[in-house]
């Protein structure tokens, strides 16, 4: 049967991946932008690190706030219209950051982004189950998730790009504005065509013939009848669940090192000696590319042998010995080696995390689930930040934050390890 609904995939993943994947691309460097706009941001407001720290993870306290309920609205509203709304809504305030004058309305316009996008990501997650079945997961959401590294590949030569050529004041905007500016608009545009390319699901799809439509069905039913018997069937149930919470823990000890990676690496590079942002931006998107590669390989590999554990455990354990040897490298080059080897291990464990969490949520407990998952991880999102922007005030570098990010993707192992092999999807 997997053999006759290969050609319908094909033509499902075509359809929707790719413009989902760009839409989670610019969701992505809307998100972390902040970390090239310090670089001269800080300097013009006379912001200190802790400041920022704390404005780069406040984006996650409106994140956390929005989660569930966005998704649950998500449900209510159908697909297509509330990704559109949300889209367009955070891809304005992202934009509008290039009017912060003080750590105050940095902190607003912060919050009010993390809140608009809230439900982006836990929606697309709930958006393609409603596609595809549980042994393709691996696959869809390592392509779709490669958008991240992807934007550490085009963002950082765009953002250093954007920091050199604009540096003058062009338009009586610094350079920093002008990256706001130019990274926020392509989101509002995306959400508005977000209605004429997305279907709420293939029910709704023109796309698709009767016979296709029926295909797929079937399949989504047959898939959810062979579901795990832990998975909970309510949203209550959910919550009951200690399963969930601690899917939740491990989400949040991954998150820990991908936003620590993610707002801090154009600081790390200045650390270690290189001064001219472009330089910067082009040595951040050394280990950018070698996630996505890693990243597809270890998806790929996953679901051909319908193994998730250890393909979850590798990552992980790359991405600490990378922290580790970044914290006491005091080369340039072997600073960036261990910060690429920490970026291919984090970023790589995002999606060959989330097939876990479909032994534990059945399709009436998915919407709530994912997001409460989802919310838990991202409280990394505030804390990773905060701690790593408090040790560099407080000792005058980053190596004590990186330890503790590498012991935090470890205790994620020992999670991982805590999973029975039984309920892994097959």
């Amino acid at each position: 049967m997997t053999s006759d609904l290969s050609p319908i995939y094909r033509k499902v993943t075509v359809r929707i991946i790719p413009f989902l994947f760009v839409c989670y691309l610019f969701n992505y460097i809307d998100r972390v932008n902040v970390g090239f706009a310090k670089l001269q941001m800080l300097g013009d407001l006379g912001m200190s690190e802790t400041v920022y720290g704390l404005g780069a993870g406040i984006f996650f306290i409106g994140y956390l706030a929005c989660g569930v309920p966005s998704n649950l609205m998500l449900q209510r509203l159908g697909a297509r219209r509330w990704i559109a709304a949300m889209m367009v809504t955070w891809g304005l305030f992202s934009t509008a950051l290039m009017f912060v004058n003080s750590a105050a309305s940095f902190y607003v316009l912060r919050f009010l982004t993390g809140a608009a996008e809230a439900g982006f990501f836990p929606g697309v997650v709930l958006y393609l189950t409603r596609w595809f079945p549980r042994a393709r997961h691996g696959r869809v959401m390592t392509v779709f998730m490669s958008a991240i590294p992807v934007s550490g590949v085009l963002g950082g030569p765009t953002s250093g790009w954007m920091l050199s050529h604009f540096s003058t004041g062009q338009g009586g905007l610094a350079a920093w504005q002008w990256l706001f500016l130019l990274q926020g608009l392509p989101t509002v545009f995306l959400g508005m065509a977000v209605s004429f390319i997305l279907s709420d699901g293939f029910a709704d799809a023109r796309w698709l013939d009767e016979r296709e439509k029926a295909a797929l069905s079937n399949a989504l039913a047959e898939d959810e009848r062979n579901r795990p018997v832990t998975a909970a069937e309510s949203f209550a149930a959910v919550l009951r669940n200690p399963a969930t919470w601690m899917l939740g823990l491990l989400y949040f000890c991954i998150q820990s090192g991908v936003y620590a990676i993610n707002f801090w690496l154009p600081t790390i590079i200045e650390a270690s000696g290189e001064t001219n942002p472009m330089t910067i931006g082009l040595m951040s998107a050394v280990p950018y590319f070698a996630a996505v590669v890693f990243m597809i390989v270890m998806g790929r590999s996953a679901d051909r042998r319908q193994e998730r554990r250890w393909h979850l455990i590798v990552p992980l354990a790359t991405g600490a010995a990378g922290l580790l040897l970044a914290a006491v490298a005091h080369d340039p080059l072997l600073s960036l080696a261990g910060m690429t080897l920490a970026t291919m291990g984090a970023l790589t464990g995002l999606p060959l995390f989330w097939p876990l969490t479909n032994a534990y949520l059945s399709a009436a407990a998915a919407a709530g689930g994912f997001a409460l998952i989802n919310s838990c991880g991202q409280v990394a999102g505030f804390a990773s930040p905060y701690l790593v922007g408090w040790i560099k005030d407080v000792s005058g570098d980053t190596r004590l934050a990186l330890q503790l990010l590498a012991a935090a993707m470890i205790f994620g192992i020992v999670l991982v390890l805590r999973t029975p092999a039984r309920t892994q999807p097959a």
